[in-house]
């Protein structure tokens, strides 16, 4: 059943067992596997079925510095969440997201990384990550380049192991903007109230959550009760509302020891530099690293530095992507004709303006061949990397010069890169966040600089061409980054109370029945897109619920605590 919250009488007082707090891909997965139980779930979204301006502006923010985001433009509050922002397209026009497991490194406890260690290993989730693939339709659970090439589709012909091909798989987002919605709205044991926005999660000694205050835009309150409350608002609003509760303490609820918010983590994204083949034959081998379609599912290679070198080398992790580019795409002419264009757009003039008028004539050509192919939109030109399909064009070895080298990396945990409330008001009245100071740190430097040398002797040593850097990471330029709204780790995983805000069975240390769903938990976050382990996680926590009403196990912890 899908109620409009705002059709609720005032102070209404909803009595459930289950509450979830939030109807992205988290909220929505576990509504998913609760439906059909014998006890009752609520489930709360701030928006409703279609896109809301008004309700959207709660999403503003921004993440500074170093790495400049928009958080408005990275997250969602409409039923679906930010699966209704997944862009990744097929040529059939279908929505997807990139679905990718994290690496059993990502989970170990790394001596030379601080802060790093999940309470469990790679090979406890597996089951859970199966299961989110079923979730999706997606057979197999295989994510090794030995599982999908072909003789059409090899793998790039390096010279040793120390860089090995993996692949991405895609997920229709229709799971969680369509499928599921369609489930929650038959299921008989699940209610689901859409512009229900939590205000406050409401608890008399901190240990025990007694019910949530929630506030409808232009409209009333009520309050729902439950034995078991899960937020799964997202990396950053699971913080944000940990934060703005307990008001009776003044530190939020989970934070005695100041951890709520801190280890913010995003994926920086970047461009390293331009991969020229030997043999231009290699663009029509290489589609193994195109978004392309291996038995009837959607996949798309990369790179990675083998587990053993990144333990060996302490490097964190990281996946190299190709992207074919034509000859005029990384000229000197162009790139000046780029900044001339951007100093017009300003009003302003460089001083190096007549250096940029020189290099734009004497590599006239170029110059002309980049402005027709945009302006006409050649294929080559026009193709979106998050679509895909150069691997297709007819005649690409002869359209392509380079590859460009792409990356995304693991950011390291730091305690100092943090969710905080600013004493700015939103609507409702309640503090909105300070902009996000995100910085790099020294080994995430390092890592990059190093997974690039690599990448550049694995080309010559196998004699397929050359690389040139397009950056100067290693003489102490920080690069110009974007994220991958892949927000993580405010409220980090931990067994010890002073190293995590949740335990490792998500459940807020110090608390009997307030639990965490989504990539906040994360302690680590690879460089793997974060969906798949947020849904494996989700469905491990849905077992744990299951047991903990089959068994009564809130009531007795509820004593333990007391």
């Amino acid at each position: 059943m899908i109620i409009d919250a705002r059709t609720l009488p005032e102070n209404t007082i909803i009595e459930t067992e289950v509450c979830i707090i939030g109807a992205g891909p988290a909220g929505l997965t576990l509504a998913h596997e609760l439906s059909g139980q014998n006890f009752r779930v609520c489930l709360l979204e701030s928006g409703g079925t279609e896109p809301n301006q008004e309700i959207q502006s709660f999403c503003e923010g921004n993440i500074t510095q170093e790495l400049s985001q928009d958080l408005s433009e990275a997250r969602c509050r409409q039923l679906g969440g930010a699966a209704n922002l997944w862009n990744d397209r097929t040529g059939q026009n279908h929505v997807c997201a990139r679905l990718l497991p994290l690496d059993a490194i990502d989970f170990e406890k790394r001596d030379w990384l601080p802060y790093s260690g999940w309470p469990f290993s790679k090979s406890h989730l597996d089951p859970f990550y199966e299961r989110a693939q079923h979730l999706y339709r997606l057979r197999p659970f295989a994510y090794d380049a030995e599982d999908w090439e072909s003789n059409q589709t090899p793998r790039l012909p390096l010279a040793s192991d120390r860089i090995k091909s993996t692949v991405y798989q895609f997920g229709a987002r229709n799971v969680f903007t369509h499928e599921i919605r369609h489930e929650i709205k038959q299921s008989k044991n699940l209610t689901t109230y859409l512009n229900a926005n939590v205000l406050e999660i409401e608890t008399n000694d901190a240990k025990t959550i007694n019910s949530v205050r929630v506030g409808c835009l232009h409209g009333h309150q009520f309050r729902v009760g439950a034995k078991i409350f899960i937020l799964a608002m997202g990396g950053i609003e699971n913080a944000r509302l940990l934060l703005l509760s307990n008001k009776t303490q003044n530190v939020g609820l989970g934070n005695h020891n100041d951890l709520v918010g801190r280890f913010f983590m995003e994926h920086p994204y970047l461009r390293l530099g331009m991969f020229t083949p030997t043999n231009r034959q290699l663009f029509k081998s290489a589609a193994l690293y195109d978004i392309h379609w291996k038995n009837n599912l959607l996949i798309m290679g990369k790179l990675t530095l083998s587990e053993e070198l990144k333990r060996r080398q302490q490097l964190l992790n990281s996946c190299l992507l190709l992207f074919p580019k034509p000859k005029a795409y990384e000229s000197k002419a162009v790139n000046s004709l780029k900044s001339l264009l951007a100093s017009s757009r300003k009003a302003k003039i460089s001083k190096d303006t007549l250096g940029h008028l020189s290099n734009v004539i004497s590599g006239m050509n170029d110059a002309i061949s980049f402005v027709y192919g945009n302006v006409f939109k050649l294929p080559e030109f026009s193709y979106n990397p998050a679509q895909g399909g150069w691997s297709r064009l007819k005649g690409n070895y002869k359209k392509f010069s380079s590859f460009e080298v792409r990356i995304s990396a693991e950011q390291a945990p730091n305690p100092n890169v943090r969710v905080t409330l600013s004493q700015e008001r939103d609507r409702f009245g309640l503090r909105k966040i300070n902009p996000i100071s995100w910085h790099w740190s020294d080994i995430d430097i390092h890592s990059i600089v190093q997974t690039e040398k690599i990448f550049q002797e694995e080309i010559v040593r196998a004699n397929l061409g050359q690389y040139r850097s397009l950056t100067e990471l290693d003489k102490g330029t920080r690069p110009e980054c974007v994220g991958g709204n892949h927000h993580m780790g405010t409220t980090r995983m931990h067994p010890n109370p002073k190293q995590g805000v949740v335990d490792e069975n998500c459940r807020i240390h110090g608390t009997s029945n307030l639990f965490v769903a989504g990539s906040s938990v994360f302690p680590t976050g690879g460089c793997a897109n974060p969906t798949l382990t947020i849904i494996a996680l989700a469905i491990r926590l849905a077992e744990q619920v299951k047991k903990m009403m089959a068994s009564n196990a809130v009531t007795t912890l509820q004593r333990q605590l007391n």
